[in-house]
This record gives C-alpha cells, sequence and structure tokens, in this order.
C-alpha cells in the first residue's frame, strides 16, 4: 500500500483526509496519463454521499483540463463501472465511494481497462505526482480540451446485463432488499422486479447524510427483522457501493460471504463447473467453511485479506469463484471484481434450481466461534520475530489441533498485531488468543498501558 492508495482506493474524511484538490489533481494525472498518444475516454460513477458530487465536478475538470473526455454515470455502483469500463472500452473508470464507510468519508477507487483494481504502477506514479508540483502535468488548451458526456445509459445497460444473466425467473419469491440508502437506491428493485419477484425495499431514500447509518450490510440485524416481519423468502443487504452482499434466510439468519461461498461453491461442484474443483478465500475466512468445504470435496486457495488479492488468485489460475466473508463475491466468468447484485442473483439461482429455501442450502456450514483482539505494540516486526511469541503460536495451535486454528498478523495501516483464533467453544478460542497476548505482554512487546 503506498502512501494515498490502500488495497481499495485512496480514502479519507471528505475535504480532510481526501480533498477537493486531491480530486481535482487524480484528475488531471489521469487524463494525462492516458491521454499521452489519443483522446483518452474516462468513465466516472459516484454513490450517494454528499460529498460524492463536489468530488466528481473535480475529477471531471481534472480529467477534461488535461484533454481527456469525462463520462458521468452519475449515482450508480462499483460493479457497474468495472463492467462499462471493459465492455465500452474505456481507458479507465473511477468511482467515488467510501463503500460501508460512514456518509463523511469518501474515496476514489481506480479500475483499469479491463475493469480491475488499477495496476499498481500506475498507482505509484500517481502518487508521485500527488506529491510533486502540479505544473509536471500542462493543461490542454484550444481544441484539446476535453468535454463531459453525462452517460445514464451506462447505468442502464449494466441492469440489462445483470437481467440476462438469470436463468430463472423470480415468479412466487418474496425477496427483501436493503439498499443501505447507497448506490442500489435505483437499481435494485429495478432488477427483481423484472427478473419477477414480489420486491420488497428499505433504505432507499438516500439524503446524502444517511448511506450505510444502521441500513446495509453492516447493519444485517435491519434486514433480519424486515424478513422475519413480512414472512419473505430471502434477503439481500448491500453496502454503499454494492460490490458487497450478505444474505439473510426466510429465518431471519445471517448467511455471509463464507455462507454464500459454500452453497455455491457445493452448487457448481455439482454441476461440474468448478474450475480445479478450487474456490478461493481470504485468510480471515471462519474455519467451519473449511471443514465444511472438505466434508463435500471442494479445495481451497487462501489470500491475504482484500477482494483485490482474492481476484488477482483467480485471474492467474482461472479460478471463477472467490470471495470474503464481509461479502465480496467474485464470480468472474461475469465480473472482474466483487458485484453484491450478481451474488444476490446468483444465490437465488441456486434455491431456484435445487428447489430448497437458503436455510438448506448452507445447513452442512457449521460456523465456528471466532475471537479477534487488536494488540497494539511498539514494532510489529519485532512482535511477529519473536521466539517465544512464535512458540505461544505453535503450543495454541498444537492444542486446537483439527477443530481450529490460530491466525497471528500485522494491520497494513496502524502498530497493531491482530490475534484471531478459532474454535468449537468460544472459551477455546478465549484461552489461545489470551496465551498469545499474554506472552507479548511479558516480553515487554505491548505499548503500555494496553
Amino acid at each position: 500500500m503506498g502512501k494515498y492508495f490502500g488495497t481499495d482506493g485512496f480514502r479519507g474524511e471528505a475535504n480532510i483526509g481526501l480533498t477537493v484538490d486531491h480530486a481535482l489533481r487524480i484528475g488531471r494525472f489521469l487524463g494525462h496519463y492516458f491521454g499521452q498518444n489519443k483522446k483518452a475516454r474516462i468513465v466516472i460513477g459516484k454513490d450517494t454521499r454528499l460529498s460524492s458530487y463536489m468530488l466528481e465536478d473535480a475529477l471531471s475538470a481534472g480529467i477534461t483540463s488535461s484533454g481527456a473526455d469525462a463520462y458521468l454515470m452519475h449515482v450508480t455502483t462499483t460493479p457497474s463501472v468495472s463492467y462499462i469500463t471493459r465492455t465500452e472500452h474505456f481507458d479507465c473508470g473511477v468511482m467515488i465511494s467510501a463503500s460501508h464507510n460512514p456518509y463523511y468519508d469518501n474515496g476514489i477507487k481506480l479500475l483499469n481497462g479491463n475493469g480491475e483494481k488499477m495496476d499498481e504502477v500506475v498507482i505509484r506514479q500517481l502518487e508521485n505526482y500527488l506529491d510533486s508540483d502540479p505544473a509536471t502535468i500542462p493543461y490542454a488548451t484550444r481544441e484539446r480540451i476535453g468535454k463531459t458526456v453525462d452517460y445514464y445509459s451506462g447505468r442502464n445497460k449494466y441492469i440489462g446485463y445483470l437481467i440476462s444473466l438469470s436463468r430463472n425467473s423470480f415468479n412466487g419469491y418474496k425477496v427483501g432488499l436493503d439498499c443501505a440508502n447507497g448506490s442500489t437506491w435505483m437499481i435494485a428493485k429495478s432488477v427483481f422486479d423484472a427478473l419477477g419477484a414480489s420486491t420488497f425495499v428499505i433504505n432507499n431514500q438516500p439524503s446524502g447524510t444517511n448511506i450505510n447509518q444502521n441500513a446495509g450490510s453492516t447493519h444485517i440485524e435491519g434486514l433480519q427483522h424486515f424478513v422475519t416481519e413480512n414472512k419473505l423468502d430471502v434477503g439481500f443487504a448491500f453496502d454503499g457501493d454494492a460490490d458487497r452482499c450478505l444474505a439473510v434466510d426466510e429465518n431471519g439468519h445471517l448467511v455471509d460471504g463464507d455462507g454464500i461461498l459454500y452453497l455455491y461453491g457445493r452448487f457448481m461442484k455439482e454441476r461440474g463447473n468448478l474450475t480445479d474443483n478450487t474456490i478461493v478465500t481470504t485468510v480471515m475466512s471462519n474455519f467451519g467453511l473449511y471443514k465444511a468445504l472438505d466434508e463435500i470435496g471442494i479445495q481451497y486457495k487462501q489470500t491475504n485479506v482484500g477482494d483485490r488479492f482474492v481476484y488477482e488468485c483467480m485471474r492467474d489460475n482461472g479460478y471463477l469463484l472467490g470471495g470474503e466473508q464481509s461479502g465480496h463475491i467474485i464470480f468472474s466468468k461475469y465480473a472482474n471484481t466483487g458485484d453484491g447484485m450478481l451474488t444476490a442473483i446468483k444465490v437465488m439461482q441456486a434455491m431456484i434450481t435445487r428447489e430448497q429455501p437458503l436455510s438448506k442450502l448452507v445447513e452442512p456450514f457449521v460456523v465456528y466461534p471466532q475471537i479477534l483482539k487488536n494488540v497494539r505494540v511498539k514494532d510489529k516486526e519485532q512482535a511477529l520475530s519473536n521466539p517465544q511469541v512464535k512458540l505461544a503460536i505453535q503450543a495454541a495451535s498444537e492444542r486446537l489441533g483439527d477443530e481450529g486454528r490460530v491466525l497471528v498478523r500485522k494491520s497494513g495501516t496502524e502498530p497493531v498485531i491482530r490475534v484471531m483464533a478459532e474454535a468449537n467453544t468460544k472459551e477455546a478460542c478465549e484461552r489461545s488468543v489470551n496465551d498469545i497476548i499474554a506472552v507479548m505482554k511479558d516480553n515487554n512487546l505491548v505499548l503500555e498501558g494496553r
């Protein structure tokens, strides 16, 4: 990760960590970089945050002032920008969103011409420009100045694409949708209505300041209550930019990203469609997922946390299904990024084809108790390499054996070590985590007072 851009873009509090000036200069860089030998075309989408509008204007000004054309999809989802960038042959795509963060934060996500996360070599050059003299990139003049284009049609093309992917009518199913007052507020209902579902929607009245507020995938309890109260067959909750999806079964129980990976991995395996009989997860997927996959003979690869790493593993090995516990699910045959709407459609496909409710599809997958504690340390590398800490981790792992696991990893942005344990009892998790932290303290590795 760089100074400004992490695994999921440039994110910060609007006009504090991420300012209009940042957006203008990012736009100037993109217009110049992709327009050195031609008139570049760059597509922009945004979520419903109040600050998304000013950042859109600043990005557009920067892009056009460098001689490129900016195509504005306006309020739309991150996966729709990815899809349109790829299929309509744009030079790059930009999504203005801080995903599941509160409204006062915002972010800028960059996508390459294939609709994938922007290449690191480009990000490094952009970061260097953000810390240099703005005049190193010249302004376009006269006929070389770019233009902005209203591109609502891009959003409609994406909606049409989603509808075309379903092999089944949703007729007879009562479906709840939690739009998080975000990007899906104008998209989700129209897609599910077109597929024949009886659609019930909550949190689809964005005000600019209520995105993710007690809503969406980060506050799943609202949808759980809504599903049971209205006796719905299933519910789907999205985050602010709709690259995540969590599900709720007919009994109001959460089915997270691990549950979705299990049910759809099994669905694909049964039909002979799972490449190398393998799915891709991150190291934070629940131990219960791996136990359940072992039972049905599905193999798995583990990556670092972040859908970027999941996708890269899938792309490099030809895998078709992967994702994160948080609900970033990637179906690489259809998309190059996590897509909440696509995920919901695929879950519906499995339910309808197998003629089973969601609860039955995930019944064999038992979630193991998990304890995660963050420890602030003096030096992350020193803490992880300490011989006594290594012995404590080994002892905890051996004690859990085949009935659990220990994962100790460093934060990418803070002086923090994350100590996690999963086991068949909460008490076993607590003991494992506390034993490791105690050794860190005994070896004077923890910041005083922590």
